[in-house]
């Protein structure tokens, strides 16, 4: 059964990831590269941590003083100089003049392991840095001299069980100028430092790791004011935490477009749109939203300052600035230009990883277009992408679009995205009317209206369609198509009501015409009656007459019969 190797950790930020724990304890390590490319900060990084997690350590230089090293890693923010006090670190310099030395047969480094020796035992080294190895073999020319002399002294590092990194000058098409070292390390690291079209970067591969599976791709890193610290992106992928809770985007209107309101946490949405449709202030939406939360937002802005930002804010009644005070909102301002992609990734992963954020925004990934193919940005956005859904972070991306007839965006980046967002200036009537389009929201439904999207000092707002006879319209245009319906409205009531007011007319007209017919048959009706009570009166009357009369015709008759 094979056991797998000892590592001895660096301390090197994203270094002891790619390597599965950092260097092989007990053997020597070659870091080569050109100068300037970071091998003494490397080295120095090294012994500096090994000495405080309770390893001391040796630094021998072939080259600079003492005091020179303890400057120079001063600026990676070590106290080399207290480590030397205490006796944790002891910094051996070894002046070498090849004009004092003379190559014979029988040459070798015996005086060196000596001085080495003492400077182990003074301290209980267990690491040893040796910078550079050109200087100590500099006065060499016989190649079977200097193989065996190299061998010796890596040898002789082994036996002792040092921990060693050396470093070596890079040579043309080898690893180091001799070509030998790199056939008797256990593990070789080469540092990179490139500059293409003007911007330069710092790049790290392990060429040979003996007895481990390591990274074996080029990894940028960086050298700034808190270390050495490389960006392992080797350990970026798609196994990440899925969330279901919900997280508002500090819009109600388009919390509301989405069912059950809100978006997924550790969701990535895009917000693209052209310029000036209101990209930034969705997205400082989305920011201060998570702060009112009382989580901590971090915002990349790669087009304007902080302050700049904050100002802008305010015109639509967003003060962040009590945000960032409180520490709640950070905001990062940098010019793609200024780094490469890789040192731009590196920076922003580095960011996240020390504030840890619940909510990311970069604004926008358009303004790295011109610092790198499109496939090289698409490739740093998906890391991106991948470490924020390994932290369970939110990401909020914007990216600006130049033609509104196409909904896609220049380097292919919405087929990495959760939710899109798309934003469009629509030009009816000699003006400008922002438009909103929630094109894509994966794992939850969501409308599919077009909203007219208003910024003003009150917020944004996300207006309910309104559709025309010729579809949807905003701006002036809704006013004037809302202002001609509530007039048509108008006239079509005052119709009504005036139809209303003829038909009552008439009706009134009618029941009068009714009530003085009904007046007129009424008089008539009393009238007849009037003429026929008479009638029947003068019947009655006749009758009488005619009874009288009969009466007195019989009396007078009886008169003659008497006389």
């Amino acid at each position: 059964m094979t056991l797998a190797i000892e590592k001895a950790l660096t301390g090197i930020e994203g270094f002891d990831e790619i390597t599965a724990g950092g260097l092989p304890r007990g053997r020597p390590t070659l870091v080569c590269g050109s100068a300037g490319c970071g091998k003494t900060l490397f080295a120095s990084t090294f012994l500096v941590n090994g000495a405080r997690e309770g390893e001391p350590g040796v630094f021998v230089t072939f080259e600079e003083r003492p005091r020179d090293i303890v400057d120079n890693v001063a600026s990676l923010g070590f106290d080399l100089g207290g480590l030397v006090e205490e006796g944790r670190i002891h910094i051996e310099h070894i002046a070498i003049d090849p004009s004092e030395l003379a190559e014979v047969g029988d040459y070798d480094l015996e005086a060196l392991f000596m001085r080495l020796e003492l400077a182990v035992e003074e301290i209980g080294a267990r690491r040893i840095v040796l910078d550079t190895i050109e200087s100590l073999f500099s006065a060499f020319q016989n190649p079977a001299i200097l193989r065996a002399e190299i061998r010796r002294l890596f040898d002789w590092l082994k036996e002792k069980g040092l921990t060693a990194v050396i470093t070596g000058e890079r040579g043309d098409g080898t690893l180091t100028r001799q070509g030998l070292e790199e056939y008797v390390s256990d593990c070789v690291i080469l540092l990179d430092h490139r500059v293409h079209n003007q911007v330069s970067t710092r790049r790290l591969r392990i060429v040979k790791y003996r007895g481990t599976a390591h990274g074996t791709n080029e990894y940028p890193f960086l050298i700034g004011e808190d270390g050495f610290s490389v960006l392992p992106v080797s350990s970026l992928g798609l196994a990440h935490k899925v969330f279901d809770e919900r997280i508002t985007s500090g819009v109600p209107d388009l919390d509301r477009m989405l069912s059950g309101g809100g978006f997924h946490r550790a969701s990535s949405v895009l917000v693209s749109g052209v310029a000036g449709s209101g990209k930034s202030s969705i997205a400082m939406c989305f920011a201060a939203a998570a702060c009112r939360a009382g989580e901590r937002a971090l915002y990349f802005s790669f087009e304007e300052s902080a302050e700049q930002t904050v100002r802008n804010m305010r015109s639509i009644g967003l003060d962040v600035a009590p945000m960032i005070a409180s520490g709640l909102l950070r905001c990062v301002a940098a010019r793609p230009t200024f780094y490469s992609l890789e040192m731009h990734l590196a920076i922003m992963l580095r960011e996240i990883a020390r504030f840890q954020p619940s909510l990311v925004v970069l604004d926008p990934l358009s303004a790295f277009l011109d610092s790198g193919e499109s496939l090289e940005v698409q490739a740093m956005l998906l890391r991106v992408v991948d470490y924020l859904k390994s932290k369970g972070v939110t990401g909020i991306f914007t990216h600006l679009t130049h033609d509104q007839t196409i909904a896609r965006t220049d380097a292919g980046l919405s087929s990495l995205m959760d939710a899109w967002l798309l934003l469009l200036n629509r030009e009816v009537n000699g003006e400008f009317n922002r438009q909103l389009y929630l094109l894509k929201a994966r794992g939850m439904a969501h409308s599919n209206q077009v909203r007219e999207f208003v910024m003003s000092s009150e917020g944004i707002r996300l207006i309910e369609p309104y559709l025309g006879e010729n579809g949807a319209v905003t701006g002036s245009a809704r006013r004037y198509e809302e202002a001609r319906v509530r007039k048509d409205e108008v006239e079509r009531r005052a119709a009504v009501e005036a139809l209303q007011e003829r038909v009552e007319q008439r009706r009134r007209k009618a029941e009068a015409q009714i009530a003085a017919l009904q007046f007129e048959v009424a008089a008539e009706e009393a009238e007849l009656n009037r003429l026929v009570e008479t009638e029947a009166e003068y019947r009655r009357q006749s009758a009488r007459d005619a009874d009288g009369l009969a009466a007195g015709r019989h009396s007078f008759r009886h008169t003659e019969q008497a006389g």
